[in-house]
């Protein structure tokens, strides 16, 4: 009974949070960011995505583009693929995933918007290394009045990651499908996983990266391959899919099977709130890996920063939901999760299909964790100096060791309001300062004429 009230008024809260006014904040945002920069997530796209190995890499900064990209990257390709996908159908249907891809598409706009900002207010802190994020760029943008901003978005990050994205959500997807898969104790994946993290986060950065940037391209490529051949099993029924998701996404969806039902806000809360838990677009979260590429162009590591968006949404969600959707297993009674697309891929795959799924899941989440715990410390580090970093990563081993033993049910609707709070500042700071990400956006395409001619 105390654990259904305590859900209970999570979900009041997270309603709030996730209300109207910050869904029209959300995608507002974007569409506003996207009339001003002239649709750039169109006409720039084949640009930004060629940047991702070819960017010259010149200019201060720790990392390169391509492993800031995949510390970004890490975090934003996780369960929210995953699980996130198939919470959002279970609670909406297949008209979810259509809100997904339209909060994506100007997601990507508010996205280039974070990266190119990151990049033109970054600064260093007292070890020397790169500082930045929304935290900087509302305070050394907007100026010291909008203090107050700077603080409570650095606050509310350390909170994502500590009670959201970065850890609960992660951890118990892991130890679920290697207890599901496996037969493997909670216990003792639980041990092993918080041993890896410790290992890699407590060598900062450097360690963050190098381990991301071998991890992810596989990851990615792994997943979108098994998606692709299960899709092409059965393409015959893609277009009734693709069909059913953009008219349930207007009309909502009638009961069927184990599906209690949906109406259109549902579908579009369920898509839009699950879409940017994956993504993280409007979040925050990517610029501070951003602010850490060594260019000298802000715009330029925007458009790198935008196909974060593009390759996490775009590409990877979509190969979830429509292997939910092409297989039926979304209206199942009995399956939530992880559980629902493991079933979908070992419905074409038998148990190479679980298998598969699992190692996918295992290093999206496992990513993603390394990824919160820059970021987490990032903000920590604006908050209380570097003194911080210490007690932080001992508090982050540790919340990761305790996280396979919450409700899943819980764990969802804490991060959905955490990532809520922490979305507010910035997408606030993307707005107010929409007029130097133009001309900035109007510096680079000057310098880029030189090679288009």
């Amino acid at each position: 009974m105390e654990n259904s009230t305590f859900l209970e008024v999570l979900n009041e809260i997270d309603n709030i949070v996730w209300g109207v006014p910050l869904l029209v904040l959300l995608v507002g945002t974007g569409i506003f960011l996207t009339i001003r920069l002239n649709l750039i997530q169109v006409f720039r796209l084949p640009l930004a995505l060629g940047l991702i190995t070819n960017a010259k890499n010149h200019g201060a900064g720790d990392v390169s583009s391509f492993k800031a990209l995949c510390v970004a990257l890490s975090a934003t390709v996780g369960t929210g693929n995953i699980v996130g996908v198939a919470t959002a159908i279970k609670l909406g249907g297949p008209g979810a995933l259509f809100w997904m891809w339209l909060a994506a598409f100007f997601g990507m706009a508010t996205k280039y918007a974070e990266g190119l900002l990151a990049i033109k207010y970054r600064t260093t802190d007292s070890k020397g290394e790169v500082a930045g994020g929304p935290m900087y760029y509302i305070l050394n943008g907007l100026g010291k009045n909008f203090k107050p901003l700077a603080y409570f978005f650095a606050i509310a990050c350390v909170l994502v990651a500590f009670l959201g994205i970065g850890t609960f959500p992660q951890v118990n997807a892991i130890v679920d499908s290697f207890e599901t898969t496996f037969g493997i104790s909670r216990f003792v994946t639980d041990i092993v996983l918080t041993l890896f993290v410790a290992a890699v986060t407590l060598g900062g950065l450097q360690s963050i990266a190098k381990v991301t940037e071998m991890i992810v391209p596989f990851m990615a490529a792994f997943y979108v391959i098994i998606s692709v051949v299960l899709i092409v099993i059965n393409i015959a029924n893609v277009p009734a899919a693709i069909a059913e998701i953009i008219s349930s996404a207007f009309t909502g969806h009638a009961a069927v099977g184990g599906f209690a039902g949906s109406t259109i806000m549902l579908a579009m809360q369920a898509g839009i709130a699950r879409g940017v838990f994956s993504n993280e677009s409007g979040l925050g979260s990517a610029p501070i890996a951003a602010a850490a590429a060594k260019t000298k162009w802000p715009a330029e590591q925007g458009l790198i920063s935008m196909t974060g968006t593009f390759i996490d949404t775009i590409i990877i969600c979509t190969m979830t939901g429509l292997a939910l959707i092409l297989t039926g297993v979304w209206n199942s009674p009995t399956l939530a999760g992880a559980a629902m697309t493991s079933a979908a891929f070992s419905s074409e795959f038998g148990n190479f299909g679980a298998v598969a799924l699992t190692i996918s899941l295992a290093l999206f989440a496992f990513t993603t964790i390394l990824g919160w715990n820059y970021y987490g410390e990032r903000a920590m580090i604006f908050l209380a100096g570097t003194k911080g970093i210490l007690p932080y990563r001992i508090i982050f081993i540790l919340l990761v060791a305790s996280g396979a033993f919450l409700q899943l049910d819980a764990i969802w609707t804490l991060a959905d309001i955490v990532n809520g709070l922490m979305a507010i500042p910035n997408l606030i700071a993307l707005i107010l300062l929409s007029g130097v990400i133009v001309e900035e956006t109007k510096l680079y395409s000057r310098y880029r004429k030189k090679f288009d001619r």
